[in-house]
């Protein structure tokens, strides 16, 4: 299915930063546009390495990025902020400043560390 790709002002109404129930680290920005909702993340941040989870420098860049891209401090103040979003009906695939021409997408952005081997499961 090709989905047409729209940019829309969204709220962060809330977000998520932990442990999932499957025992993954993962996170969230729940966004609210006019009418509807979406949510942006839902990666893995962590990686298993045959004996328990650890950490990723991709997960840990995916977490930087959103609060550079927005300009937030720590993740607290996500909550009340706007951004815009690119999406489809079925995925938010890139968030932006609201008002800065300032872009973050996980999957074109990270690559290098994907690359490298340094990405998440």
């Amino acid at each position: 299915m090709n989905e047409e790709i729209k940019t829309t002002n969204a709220l962060i109404e809330s977000t998520m930063l932990g442990v999932e129930d499957h025992g993954i680290l993962s996170c969230f920005l729940h966004l609210k546009y006019d009418g509807s909702g979406q949510g942006f993340g839902g990666y893995s941040l962590d990686t298993y390495n045959g004996k328990e989870r650890e950490g990723t420098a991709w997960g840990m860049e995916f977490v930087r990025r959103i609060l550079e891209v927005l300009e937030a401090d720590k993740w607290e103040d996500l909550p009340g902020m706007y951004l815009r979003a690119k999406h489809t009906w079925s995925k938010v695939s890139e968030i932006g400043h609201i008002t800065k021409d300032k872009w973050f997408n996980p999957e074109r952005d990270l690559a290098y560390l994907t690359k490298q081997g340094k990405a998440a499961a």
